[in-house]
């Protein structure tokens, strides 16, 4: 999925990681485990049942610093091993859009992270414009660090996590 061409900010970020595009997605599209490779999530929980479709709802948790916050977020795509992308505050508000795409790659998979904010969120509202382009650069470096972890989780395989334990 593109950023919007109205969208206010926008990056995007690459990596390519030797594991097949399913086991990846698989990987990306439990928010439960987001906090695993993000230097801002720290986790989500599915709501009413959810569980990764598109239509689908869950609470993200964050940290930055201090502070702490919550958003609810809608699953706008989910193809699985092609596409995951969820929406801060759901498709109708259009706010901050997150997603990952997967592209085969020979024996594995060139994995891109994008985000893009269409309308900011009531936080943002608030925000300078040289807050606004703080949260630019610190999402353009947060981008290669998630992708960098999660290439570490897809490349150490699915049972990496239980041998660690």
């Amino acid at each position: 999925m593109k950023p919007a061409p109205n969208a206010i900010a926008s990056e995007h970020a690459s990596i390519e990681i030797e594991a097949t595009p399913e086991s990846v997605y698989d990987l990306l599209s439990d928010i439960t485990r987001m906090g695993e490779w993000s230097p801002e999530a720290t986790g989500g929980r599915w709501l009413d049942g959810g569980s990764g479709q598109v239509g689908d709802w869950f609470e993200g948790t964050n940290q930055s610093g201090e502070r702490q916050w919550e958003r609810s977020c809608e699953v706008a795509e989910a193809s699985r091993g092609q596409a995951f992308t969820f929406v801060v505050n759901g498709v109708a508000e259009n706010c901050t859009w997150w997603s990952y795409e997967m592209e085969p790659n020979g024996s594995g998979t060139t994995l891109t992270e994008r985000w893009w904010v269409v309308n900011k969120t009531p936080a943002m509202q608030a925000f300078t414009d040289e807050q606004i382009q703080g949260r630019i650069e610190f999402t353009r470096s947060m981008l290669s660090d998630t992708l960098a972890s999660l290439k570490r989780a897809a490349e150490a395989g699915p049972d990496a996590a239980e041998d660690a334990s």
